[in-house]
């Protein structure tokens, strides 16, 4: 059983006197949507914008995962993969994007790696296990490549701890991780052969897609336009404000405990580099693509039964004025 560390009924930008309309917020803690609640907490625009925040804080994804299908939170930020692979089970979950920030194949500074495939014969470390999105994707954009890395490599699969002490310890000569930990591997001087990214682009894509988002049900969003339309505007303030303003990251240091002022910059950096920005048709459109390609690898263990993403997966909020 999912292991709950704390339910907590925070009240994010409203006051006894002058409460918003509730909205129940499934976050993991060690999560960086924390960071952007905390933008929206410090500068009142849940408040603003009529909204009651309540968030419940969960040790792990898999227990936000749980609280969602429950029905316990009305919005939590799972991967889009879940959501889709959920969805063509017959669950009826919407996603909206929240973060394109993608993780890395990783070497030491000094290793004679260069390419994915120089990877060949070697030990290679996998965070999240075999059928994680990161690494389906960067397989598929082996394959493009003739390399098959779960034939050509010895793989390793553990939680991203792990992996980033294996590679670290020379346990694995390449480990392919979550994006902060690839940011503080950068940090002590090792580098990047294949960015997620890149292999997003290897695989047709225009830009890449948001791997992360906000889920919720259809049956809460149906009766609850305005509340989620709301929460969408107020989260993208929030940022903007993250874009805009190297002081705001100075406010949030202590939440994201980066170990020394690179590592800081770095987490800055690469979660500006992921705040999507584009229409959601455009996202939509690439997300398709992609989904076919990791059909094509995972099969229905990954993608569920069907070859093609549900057209009715992506909300859309409604116009300003609508």
């Amino acid at each position: 059983m999912l292991r709950i560390v704390v339910t907590l009924c925070l009240v994010i930008g409203a006051t006894p006197a002058l409460a918003g309309e509730a909205l129940r917020i499934g976050l993991q803690t060690t999560g960086t949507f924390a960071w952007q609640l905390d933008v929206i907490r410090r500068h009142g625009l849940a408040a603003s914008a009529g909204l009651d925040l309540k968030i419940s804080e969960y040790a792990s994804p898999d227990a936000g995962k749980l609280a969602l299908n429950s029905g316990s939170v009305d919005l939590a930020v799972v991967d889009w993969l879940w959501v889709a692979h959920a969805r063509a089970l017959g669950a009826r979950l919407l996603f909206y994007p929240y973060s394109r920030a993608v993780g890395s194949v990783m070497v030491k500074g000094d290793s004679p790696l260069r390419t994915i495939g120089d990877l060949k014969g070697r030990v290679l470390g996998v965070a999240g296990g075999p059928l994680d999105k990161s690494w389906l994707i960067v397989q598929a954009a082996a394959m493009r490549q003739g390399v098959d890395l779960k034939r050509d490599t010895t793989l390793e699969y553990g939680a991203p701890p792990l992996i980033f002490q294996k590679l670290q310890q020379g346990e694995a000569e390449a480990s392919l991780n979550f994006w902060n930990f690839c940011a503080r591997l950068e940090a002590e001087g090792y580098r990047r052969i294949l960015d997620v990214r890149d292999a997003q682009a290897a695989l047709g894509l225009h830009e890449p897609v948001a791997l992360v988002g906000y889920a919720f049900s259809e049956e809460f969003a149906a009766s609850h336009k305005s509340t989620i339309d709301r929460f969408i505007a107020v989260a993208q303030k929030a940022d903007d404000i993250m874009l805009r303003s190297d002081e705001e990251w100075d406010a949030l240091r202590p939440l994201m405990k980066a170990e020394d002022e690179w590592t800081f910059k770095a987490y800055r950096d690469r979660t500006r580099e992921g705040i999507p920005r584009r229409p959601i048709a455009e996202e939509e459109t690439d997300a398709r693509r992609l989904f076919r390609a990791l059909a094509s690898v995972g099969g229905p263990a990954l993608v569920g039964p069907s070859q093609e993403l549900d057209q009715g997966l992506y909300y859309q909020p409604a116009a300003p004025g609508d």
